[in-house]
């Protein structure tokens, strides 16, 4: 009798191994099915992390802005006080008409909806006690009862007022009720912004001196409620609730809340902490937004549950087939076994261009993707050797005729390639010969380097030109005259050397700005180009400066010719910029190469001091350079007169000289008033001018290191600069433009006053118009601080330069000084006269004092004392003398 199969053990049943199956499918469908909704849980909670973090960011930013907003709010009445506090600084005496202007000027509610009052509190002491009676507010409606209000009844107020007199800084005072009342009902709440006025034009210089010294208080008040509301950015509230705190003190004050409705107790809060005027208010801001539960349709659970089922049934299939694609797959493994090695050593170079050629016809058997997208895909229609030229091309050609030259492989050259569509790039190129089921192959591997050598190409560009006008840098230019003076030294013909440097081009750069100017270099840059002969190099050397090689020149005259073309294409060009036209013209300074054995820094030295010279002669005009030019040993001289200098006051070569200012008509204050004036004093006392010396000082950078001579020197002997002593009622100091730019300049000069125990006001610092208008912000910073303490600030040769009246409407000033050239003919010119009598008119409109420069005698002084003048000075009035500390030391004037 024959057993079953099931009974001896050895093979399971049909119907056992599907029940088996069918277990493990279910088993492994359910883990799947687990881990999918696990792993949808975990996404689910990050995506709600996410969008709490969002939440929290845009509060974050919110309360930033709140911050900001509120603190640049303040900042702004701090400046709206400061001017008010400017306005009764400047002026001994204010009327009620003269506030009122003030404040229709300013038209604070415009940008303070929230501001109550600007007023103006004196002070008046009764007995011990100080009280502070309202003497002064804008506007009137609604403040009719500040009037006479005493300050010192409201605490709150009293203490920031008497905070900020000590510290001549903003005070901002805690919250009360504004004295204008309210509606009858609720007062107004509000804070007021302080800053002190003193007695002096100057605050003192310790906290313990400024209260003794406090003449009065101006002040802005403001409702609070009002000014925290118009700082929060336009819709801020209708999502978030705010609060702000006072957190002066140990407690912390309400000040402002924005809503009356809960915020959700479990949104974040965010806060930031201002501190203003002595004051330190927390604002704090918290989502009115309820945290909900995401519902279906936006969380995770609804995508992570459906892709959870078929993850799950996918598994189960996977199991379920897993031995039939076990099968499947050997037998698709050792079928491509069979083509793998055929094809290993072409798809392990992917992605470079791999193409496989019979070696004897040429022709092209396979060409990988790469090679198909950048050959073309009728590569394979094409024999090896048509993807190039040349060598490489006739290499390739011969194929197996090529004998043991075949053998050779040629490895990494850089070769130019061409497409199917003949077209051509570079690339990097191996080839080598393979033996390929029995048949001798050539196996090519490219790589396209365009792209490299482009951007090698670009960089040695950039290396040599220009980034602006495409012309020669530099670098590139001098390398160029080296290889002139190269070819001179081997018999070449002599070259020219030319050094063209603009003629006021700064002058563009300053009234239209960079764009024009860079706009005009690139024009003449065209224009130059033009005049010049085939085989001449013209390059940018930096700024407004261009080089010119003019080759085979072969004397002077022929770079005269050169120099003179370009001179003369410049001069007749007109740039037009925004309905401006300019003429322009240049300086050129040439030399001629004509010996071997010169060194090209000498070459270029030598054009450089032939371009200084034509500027020197009267600008736009050709200077060569020639050994014995009289000129050129007057520049050496400047060179000698520059390291002469370095060591001047080392050496006790500077000395002093005063010329006194002369008060016109009934204009004088009864002090005598000079002006500062540097000589230099030869080893044999001869006495030079500054005309000798001061060029060479501005050229090589030695201004700002004579300048804090001069200062050191007045300041350390001030009484002792004129006869009159301390009687000396004003003495002025020149400042050059270099050093209105040296930062450290105004912090010396406060230094030596302070030490010196010196009054600013005697103090004048004196500037020229040109420096003012060319660097007028630079100057304003520099003598904000010195008129701060009191010092006097002049502005020299007005007239001379770019005059206008617009800017002194804003530069910070005390006295303008007419430049001379409209004084000397001043009873003969009636330009002259129309124009010394409107400067005279608007500065003294402006509060500055008005002195003439060049006054020839006395009776041109009588004449601008009858326009106004206030001071004149000049030969006619007073010849220079040296300063009293200083005589003796000097012995014949140059």
């Amino acid at each position: 009798m024959e057993a079953s199969s099931d009974s001896d053990g050895f093979a399971p049943s049909p119907q056992a191994a599907s029940g088996a199956l069918r277990g493990a499918v279910w088993l492994w469908s359910g883990l799947a099915l687990a881990a999918g909704l696990l792993l949808t849980a975990w996404l689910a909670h990050v995506q709600r992390q996410r969008i709490d973090e969002r939440r929290n960011a845009e509060l974050a930013i919110v309360a930033y802005d709140v911050r900001a907003s509120l603190l640049d709010r303040l900042e702004q009445a701090a400046l709206l006080v400061r001017t008010l506090q400017t306005v009764f600084a400047t002026s001994r005496e204010v009327e009620d008409a003269e506030f009122a202007m003030v404040y229709d000027t300013l038209r604070p509610r415009e940008r303070f909806p929230s501001l109550q009052a600007l007023a103006y509190s004196k002070r008046i002491d009764v007995g011990n006690r100080m009280t502070f009676p309202v003497q002064y507010v804008a506007p009137m409606p609604d403040n009719e009862r500040l009037r006479g209000f005493d300050v010192a009844t409201q605490p709150a107020n009293l203490r920031a007022l008497i905070t900020s007199a000590e510290t001549n800084e903003p005070a901002l005072s805690e919250p009360f009720p504004l004295a204008q009342g309210g509606n009858g009902v609720a007062p107004i709440i509000g804070v007021t912004m302080r800053l002190p006025v003193y007695r002096a034009q100057r605050s003192a210089a310790s906290r313990a001196a400024r209260r003794p010294a406090l003449d009065g208080s101006v002040v802005a008040s403001f409702r609070l409620d009002a000014l925290i509301k118009n700082a929060v950015p336009p819709g801020a509230l209708d999502v978030f609730e705010m609060r702000v705190l006072d957190v002066t003190g140990a407690g912390a004050r309400l000040l402002y809340r924005s809503q009356d409705q809960v915020a959700d107790t479990d949104a974040p809060v965010r806060a930031h902490v201002i501190e203003f005027g002595g004051r330190r208010w927390r604002i704090e801001l918290r989502s009115l937004q309820p945290t909900e539960p995401l519902g279906w349709a936006h969380s995770m659970w609804l995508p992570g549950v459906v892709a959870s089922v078929l993850f799950a049934l996918l598994v189960g299939s996977l199991v379920g087939t897993r031995q039939r694609a076990l099968t499947l797959g050997a037998r698709m493994s050792e079928r491509y076994r069979e083509s793998e090695a055929r094809f290993r050593a072409l798809n392990d170079l992917l992605p470079a261009l791999v193409l496989l050629a019979d070696a004897h016809t040429g022709r092209i058997r396979y060409a990988n993707h790469a090679a198909q997208l950048r050959l073309g895909a009728q590569v394979s229609a094409l024999a090896l050797a048509d993807l190039f030229e040349g060598k490489l091309h006739d290499w390739i050609a011969l194929g197996d005729d090529a004998g043991d030259d075949a053998a050779a492989p040629v490895a990494s050259i850089e070769a130019p390639m061409r497409t199917a569509n003949r077209d051509h790039f570079w690339a990097s190129v191996s080839v080598t010969a393979i033996e390929l089921d029995g048949a001798r192959h050539l196996l090519l591997v490219a790589s396209d380097i365009s792209e490299q050598r482009q951007l090698t190409e670009l960089l040695g560009y950039q290396a040599s030109h220009d980034a602006l006008t495409e012309l020669l840098n530099r670098r590139e230019f001098e390398r160029r005259v080296d290889h002139a003076l190269a070819a001179v030294a081997d018999g070449a013909p002599p070259f020219a050397l030319l050094f063209v440097d603009l003629d006021q081009f700064k002058l563009i750069n300053d009234t239209s700005g960079h764009a024009a100017g860079d706009q005009l270099l690139v024009q003449l840059a065209g224009v130059m180009r033009e005049q010049l002969r085939a085989g001449d190099v013209l390059a940018r050397l930096g700024g407004d400066e261009f080089g010119v090689l003019a080759t085979s020149v072969d004397d002077l005259d022929g770079a005269l010719y050169v120099a003179e073309r370009v001179r003369t294409a410049i001069d007749g060009h007109v740039f037009l910029w925004e309905q401006r036209s300019y003429t322009i013209s240049a300086s050129i300074g040439g030399v001629l190469a004509e010996h071997a054995g010169v060194d090209s820094k000498v070459l270029f030295a030598q054009a450089d001091t032939a371009c200084y010279l034509a500027k020197e002669g009267g600008r736009n005009r050709v200077h060569v350079y020639r050994e014995r030019d009289d000129q050129t040993a007057r520049r050496r001289t400047e060179m000698e007169w520059a390291h002469r200098l370095r060591w001047a006051a080392e050496e006790n070569r500077f000395i002093l000289q005063y010329q006194e200012v002369w008060p016109l008509g009934a204009h004088g204050d009864g002090g005598a008033h000079l002006e500062l004036l540097l000589r230099f004093r030869e080893a044999d006392g001869q006495v030079i001018s500054p005309g000798a010396f001061m060029p060479a000082a501005e050229r090589y950078g030695l201004m700002p290191m004579i300048d804090r001579w001069v200062i050191e020197t007045a300041l350390a002997n001030f009484d002792r600069l004129h006869p009159s002593g301390a009687a000396l009622q004003l003495a002025t100091i020149n400042l050059s433009g270099a050093s209105i730019e040296d930062e450290s300049l105004s912090t010396l000069i406060l230094d030596r006053i302070a030490r010196y125990g010196i009054d600013p006001r005697r103090v004048c610092f004196e500037i020229t118009e040109t420096v003012a208008v060319r660097s007028y912000a630079q100057v304003t910073r520099f003598i904000e601080p010195l008129r701060a303490i009191g010092c006097r600030i002049a502005l020299d040769d007005f007239g001379a330069g770019m005059s206008s009246f617009g800017y002194l409407k804003s530069l910070p000033l005390d006295m303008i000084k007419i430049d001379g050239s409209f004084i000397h003919d001043f009873n003969d010119d009636a330009m002259s006269r129309a124009i010394v009598r409107a400067v005279t008119d608007i500065g003294h409109d402006r509060g500055f004092k008005i002195v003439a420069e060049w006054v020839p005698g006395h009776a041109v002084a009588d004449a601008l004392a009858a326009v106004g003048v206030d001071y004149g000075q000049g030969f006619g009035l007073h010849r220079p003398q040296t300063v009293v500390f200083q005589r003796g030391t000097e012995h014949r004037q140059s």
